[in-house]
């Protein structure tokens, strides 16, 4: 068999076996009437000589190499009844990490960085590349068999449920663990160059999940049940060695629905729930689906006997049920309930809703719309979601409360869902955002609330009447950055429930720029001159009307500096002199500037006066004012330097002379 055009050679067992760490591998599948498990493998040697592209996995257990403190198991079941979505994700922590980390090393032998007490990136990334491939020949350890309730020894072909490798996608996190004191570069031959590796010694708590690949819809499937799950079926999980798991399953909304009866079996003798193991808890969604709930905890002292789940399903009327009843704080009978019509609309959320009515076993909100084009939904979560055609202002609809087995309410309650209004919004000056609301007539007047919203930061609410025509508010956008501003409020109304609203209208506040000024002495001069005449100190303020951070820079003869102090709107900056002097330059002309979070700048030309020059104007005036506009040296002038030195060089002659 050939090698695979990796570099370095990576048996394929090493790296399927390293996969199947990545998820709900498990032990042998239900794939015989007695749901045997198997003696756990070893994890050398199991590819030979194949390389990477034949990748052989069965056989293994998740346990071979991964020892976990806790995983989560999520399935759900497609509505065709033949495919299946799982989300698995593993935690290990403390010293389980690194007997992880040197199993997975271990899987690695004869390639090149492999089973030398490292964990490397390449090894990480071998497991993602492969890892799919050796998902796939590993049982899901989950099945389905239609009929009356089978137990292990029922002597039954179970539909098994299989991995898909197209579907698979693997991840893990800190396998190799970021920032490690003993994080080194790869030695080994044929390493990557950014390839880094840390010790399997390594405790670093670490990760391994599987899900469905992107672009893909499931990534199990199973031979399709002829009745859909509306006859009797049991669903069958090995969970031998699983250790502190739980499973999460949904299955599609089908009325009626429910556990029918469960037991656990070690190697076919009934268990004892509430002692030997937890009973599965059903649930009932709001939008029809049913999920499980079971948390499996096997003890590894009892290895190796072989523990079986088993969950009996049926769509039967159980023998009692209570009748879904409305509460007293479901809304009155002929209330408006708004929302925004011509798409699906989020009209009720779920904490609102779930207070409507009460039910033991749940109950969602049918409603018949007396219009084409007009029907509604709960989701998941339990949000009641209508959707209506385009151009449509509103319906009436009668509504009831029904349970899972199809039992419902006495009473209806008749409702008219439909908008209350359509809005308009623009920026014009900059400030303010005109918020402009046309009544639709559903109701006669109303109040709307509403405000400029970014990011969680709101501002000041204005609030206005509204009945027959269009009615404009101004919102002001105070305290908001620059950058993408909504409108967020509400609107009430007798006899209609408060509608809260959320309109993204593509509005842009743009960014102002700072406000930079210069604080002057008690004489008027621009800056604070130091005893040297080398240095001179400016104060002032600076500020940005959008709220930003503003960053401050100098420059001066050529040179900039950043050494600003900033203690709130105040700042203060001591200036040297010292590239002026060295270019000969006795104006000192400073440009402060300022940037915002937006990069928006202003700038501010302050002139600084040399407070040692002569004042040759003949007039006595000076020029360093309030104005900024003086101009200044901080050393002698040249003509006086230079007067000098020429007495001192005549002086110097003559008593030569003298000599």
């Amino acid at each position: 068999m050939g090698m695979a055009t990796r570099q370095y050679y990576v048996p394929a067992t090493a790296i399927t076996m390293l996969v199947m760490m990545i998820m709900m591998s498990l032990t042998s599948g239900i794939t015989s009437p007695a749901l045997p498990i198997t003696e756990p493998s070893q994890t050398e040697g199991r590819q030979g000589s194949s390389g990477l592209s034949d990748v052989d996995c069965s056989g293994y257990t998740f346990e071979d190499l991964f020892d976990y403190n806790f995983a989560q198991f999520n399935i759900d079941i497609g509505t065709d009844w033949a495919t299946a979505e799982m989300e698995a994700t593993a935690y290990v922590n403390g010293s389980n990490s690194a007997t992880v980390r040197e199993n997975l090393d271990g899987l690695f032998e004869g390639a090149p960085g492999g089973d030398n007490d490292w964990i490397s990136t390449d090894e990480r990334e071998a497991v993602r590349e492969i890892g799919p491939m050796c998902i796939e020949d590993m049982e899901t350890r989950l099945g389905i068999r239609e009929g009356v309730p089978h137990r292990t020894n029922s002597g039954v072909a179970w539909n098994d449920l299989e991995f898909v490798e197209e579907g698979i996608a693997l991840d893990e996190v800190d396998l190799v663990a970021p920032n490690h004191p003993d994080e080194r570069s790869c030695t080994n031959f044929g390493a990557s160059a950014d390839c880094k590796e840390i010790p399997v010694a390594a405790t670093d708590d670490l990760q391994i999940s599987l899900f469905v690949k992107s672009g893909e819809n499931n990534n199990m499937r199973f031979d399709q049940l002829p009745n859909q799950g509306v006859s009797n079926f049991t669903l069958a999980l090995n969970v031998t060695n699983m250790t502190n798991a739980d499973l999460v399953m949904t299955f599609p909304a089908l009325q009626g629905l429910r556990i029918a009866g469960f037991a656990m079996e070690d190697d076919g003798v009934e268990l004892v729930v509430g002692q030997d193991y937890t009973a599965p808890e059903e649930e009932f969604l709001p939008d029809g689906k049913l999920r499980i709930h079971q948390h499996v905890d096997y003890d590894k002292i009892n290895w190796p006997v072989g523990r079986n789940l088993f969950i009996d399903f049926t769509t039967t009327v159980p023998e009692s049920n209570d009748i879904p009843q409305w509460t007293n704080l479901k809304p009155a009978n002929n209330s408006i309930i708004p929302l925004m019509t011509g798409t699906e609309y989020l009209t009720v959320p779920a904490e609102e809703l779930s207070d409507w009515a009460t039910d033991s076993n749940g109950w969602n909100l049918d409603c018949a719309f007396t219009d084409t084009g007009w029907q509604s939904r709960q989701d998941e979560s339990g949000n009641l979601l209508v959707t209506s055609p385009s151009g449509a202002s509103s319906s009436s609809a009668t509504c009831s409360v029904v349970d899972p087995f199809g039992a419902s309410a006495v009473e209806t309650l008749d409702f008219t869902f439909g908008q209350p209004f359509t809005a308009t919004a623009v920026i014009d000056d900059g400030e303010n955002i005109g918020f402009t609301i046309t009544p639709t007539g559903l109701v006669a007047e109303m109040t709307i609330g509403a405000h400029a919203h970014q990011d969680g930061t709101m501002g000041a609410m204005r609030s206005s009447m509204v009945s027959s025509g269009p009615v404009t508010i101004a919102l002001p956008m105070d305290g908001l950055k620059p950058g993408m501003v909504m409108v967020m409020g509400s609107a009430s109304a007798n006899n209609m429930m408060n509608f809260d609203y959320l309109f993204d209208f593509g509005l842009e506040k743009q960014s102002l720029p700072p406000i930079i000024s210069l604080r002057t002495s008690f004489d008027g001069k621009n800056a604070t001159w130091d005893a040297t005449g080398l240095q001179f100190t400016l104060k002032g303020t600076v500020s940005d009307p959008d709220g930003e951070d503003v960053s401050m820079t100098l420059q001066l003869c050529g040179a900039s500096a950043t050494d600003f102090t900033q203690v709130g709107i105040n700042w203060e900056i001591d200036v040297s002199i010292a590239t002026c002097v060295m270019q000969d330059i006795t104006v000192y002309d400073v440009v402060i500037t300022g940037t915002d979070e937006s990069n928006i700048e202003s700038s501010l030309l302050v002139n600084v006066e040399d407070p040692n020059a002569q004042d040759t104007s003949g007039d006595g005036s000076t020029s360093d004012d309030d104005s900024g506009s003086s101009e200044a040296s901080a050393l002698p002038s040249v003509s006086l330097l230079a007067t000098i030195s020429m007495v001192l060089a005549g002086a110097a002659l003559i008593r030569r002379d003298e000599e």
